[in-house]
């Protein structure tokens, strides 16, 4: 009778060995995967990053601190361009619109009056100016001291390269889902260095990354999906001047 039993049970893990875990083995977590969970961790990054690179779009969405302030961020970027708003903690959420060279900054009034008057024939009532500027897009000019800084949150190779770049020695972890897609984890330095959930369903672009040092958490998705991007009608905008003077820039 034991014979019998231990050859049926035997007969049975045969048959079911390639998916179960009962008999002694593992599922393999990359079956069915672009496979690149099996590579090296350094490759697993250079994978993401050139698949972000050659993606024609992506949003993102998170927290990025940059100089002691944190900047939650929602982002739909492209090559030529992007879209989105960004918030700081104490401060007015204002939205970001670049089309090529040219940058606007949408926000409320009270955005602006926390600061300068944002145009020097406006310096004797701030309030009336910031009124004016209330839900306008305001361009700004290449040369203002926000310029770069602000056009940084709009620029999808610069974002995502600095984004996807782990520091020190790199380690792959463990397989897990990030939003319903199944990813492999690299962190850099023992987590460090920062993190890098990488998609393990089609192309290998990132799904969520952790900046090194605590700065910042952000999921990405929508890769490659098209968005609208144009320039504001004149009735939307707001000229005022060489230098905007931002609040808190």
């Amino acid at each position: 009778m034991r014979t019998r039993n231990a050859a049926l049970v035997g007969a049975l893990c045969v048959g079911l060995s390639a998916v179960l875990t009962a008999c002694g083995g593992t599922e393999d977590p990359d079956a069915g995967t672009n496979g690149v969970g099996k590579l090296e961790p350094a490759a697993i990054q250079d994978k993401a990053r050139t698949a972000a690179r050659g993606a024609q779009a992506v949003h993102l969405s998170g927290n990025i601190v940059s100089e002691g302030r944190t900047y939650r961020i929602d982002m739909r970027l492209k090559n030529n361009g992007g879209v989105g708003r960004v918030s700081s903690s104490g401060a007015a959420a204002f939205e970001l619109l670049r089309v090529g060279d040219d940058l606007y900054l949408k926000a409320p009034a009270g955005f602006w009056s926390r600061g300068s008057s944002p145009s020097p024939t406006a310096k004797a009532d701030p309030a009336a100016a910031a009124g004016k500027l209330d839900d306008k897009y305001v361009k700004v000019p290449a040369d203002d001291p926000s310029y770069q800084q602000l056009k940084g949150f709009t620029d999808k190779n610069v974002l995502l390269d600095g984004l996807i770049g782990l520091r020190g020695k790199l380690a792959r972890g463990a397989h897990g889902t990030v939003g319903g897609v199944r990813t492999i984890h690299v962190t850099g330095s023992g987590g460090a260095g920062g993190t890098l959930d990488v998609s393990l369903t089609g192309t290998p672009y990132p799904v969520r990354v952790q900046r090194a040092g605590g700065a910042g958490q952000l999921e990405l998705g929508d890769w490659g999906k098209d968005f609208a991007l144009a320039v504001p009608d004149k009735g939307q905008t707001v000229d005022y001047g060489k230098q905007l003077q931002i609040p808190g820039a």
